[in-house]
């Protein structure tokens, strides 16, 4: 049977006015033209909700069950790396039907969303005792130790990068399962050495070849004091580097021993307490902004964008090292937001 036109709002209401007036149903059907069975459906909507607009319909009956939607949560909420096809696979196994997509469209009206991982180093336990020891160990320090502090590291730049997604509620970003750990040394094409304090950016300098022992004291003994000076340190300045083997090894050791090097110890895998880690993201957002076709040319914007950065962005970096110290004790020594 065809399905019969949806009579018109004003119509509707022309019904209601009638019968307010006190005339019947079979009246108003005759006066309007409409069927006797219409007449009454119409007044007793307008009855029951006080209204003749057209309200909420349910729609098409859902496939997923209250079950297969337990069954849904309960798999992302253990793996939330499952895909939706995976998980289409399995409603299958328990014969329920449904197109991958609908299944992101459940999961989202439960608060699961597909998000990219966010990548944070991997930290066994001794690294995350040793962050802990570190941050309550400065946690009171005051903020003029940060600021005679200068910080080294080394970055790669547009290095292969594959997206991931994992499902998961807003605020759950750095749980341990919903993220992917990543280690040092990943692929690039251009690698660089810089340090900043509060004052503002020292030095970079840019690494060609393989980065040993030698060739890192090369770039301290050629950047570091000139950077000092420049920057205006204070006599007790401290070198803050990570525990790269290449800064750590014994020669590195001594040398920076023997040239009256002071350094900060440092936990390892702890990017997140090391402010600079903002400045190479900013870099190389900039140098990406200027699109380069050669390798010279991302090295002429490396240089030129790190002399651009502004005092006032770096002294508002070293100012977060307290709310960087505090983030790592909340997380129990696990990943920050940094």
């Amino acid at each position: 049977m065809p399905r019969s036109k949806e009579i018109q709002k004003q119509m509707r209401k022309k019904v209601i006015e009638i019968y307010q007036s006190g005339k019947g149903y079979k009246a108003i059907s005759k006066a309007l033209g409409l069927q006797r069975t219409t007449v009454r459906a119409i007044i007793h909507k307008w009855q029951k909700h006080g209204t003749v607009e057209n309200l909420p319909r349910s729609g098409r009956p859902t496939k997923i069950t209250p079950r297969a939607q337990r069954r849904l949560i309960q798999e992302v909420t253990k793996d939330p790396t499952t895909t939706s096809k995976e998980l289409q696979a399995s409603l299958a196994s328990v014969k329920v039907s449904v197109h991958d997509s609908t299944i992101r469209k459940r999961l989202g009206k439960n608060g699961l969303h597909g998000r990219v991982p966010r990548r944070k180093p991997l930290l066994s336990k001794k690294n995350i005792k040793a962050r802990l020891s570190f941050t309550r160990k400065h946690l009171d320090d005051p903020q003029d130790f940060w600021e005679n502090t200068t910080d080294e590291t080394k970055v790669e730049l547009f290095g292969r990068c594959v997206s991931h997604y994992v499902w998961r509620k807003s605020n759950t970003a750095f749980q341990k399962k919903n993220i992917i750990p990543t280690v040092k040394y990943g692929g690039g094409s251009v690698m660089v050495w810089g340090c900043f304090a509060a004052s503002g950016p020292g030095r970079l300098a840019v690494i060609n070849g393989t980065m040993n022992s030698a060739v890192y004291q090369k770039i301290l003994k050629e950047n570091v004091r000139p950077s000092v000076r420049d920057l205006k340190l204070k006599r007790t300045w401290v070198l803050q580097q990570d525990n790269d083997p290449k800064h750590t090894s014994k020669s590195t050791s001594e040398w920076l021993k023997k040239n009256k090097m002071k350094t900060l110890e440092w936990p390892s895998q702890s990017p997140d307490l090391n402010p600079i880690e903002m400045l190479w993201h900013d870099l190389k957002k900039a140098v990406h902004a200027r699109k380069p076709s050669n390798v010279a040319e991302l090295q002429q914007f490396c240089i030129g964008e790190w002399t651009k950065i502004p005092p006032q962005h770096c002294n508002r970096l070293i100012a977060s090292y307290r709310k960087r110290l505090i983030a790592v004790v909340a997380a129990k020594g696990g990943p920050t937001s940094y």
